[in-house]
């Protein structure tokens, strides 16, 4: 299926995912970078190089986190950014995010 964006990513944002996507399909929101899962080719590049290991293929998300998988396929949707499948990230920040994202609280350390 696709790789998938988890909270790790969440205020992090380190970006060399999308440097070393070869199809663009990683969107940039306002907290988080999104997957878009029917652009996504599965070569696991953003896998290798993500810094804070967000990434992981959808049938391999730990438990904990797999209502990622969600988040980043309604990401797209028309009930939240409305892009869809656009072919491409044109490294444009998109300031919203899935309203789980949104209302994320990250734990104090």
């Amino acid at each position: 299926m696709a790789y998938v964006i988890t909270q790790p990513c969440i205020d992090v944002k380190d970006g060399a995912c999308t440097a070393a996507c070869p199809v663009d399909c990683i969107y940039e929101g306002g907290r988080m970078f999104y997957i878009q899962p029917d652009e996504c080719i599965n070569c696991g590049l953003c896998l290798s190089i993500c810094p804070v290991d967000a990434i992981a293929w959808d049938e391999e998300v730990a438990p904990e986190a797999h209502r990622f998988i969600e988040i980043n396929r309604q990401f797209f949707s028309s009930a939240v950014s409305g892009l869809g499948s656009p072919g491409g990230w044109e490294k444009v920040m998109l300031p919203l995010d899935h309203p789980d994202v949104a209302a994320f609280k990250k734990e104090s350390a």
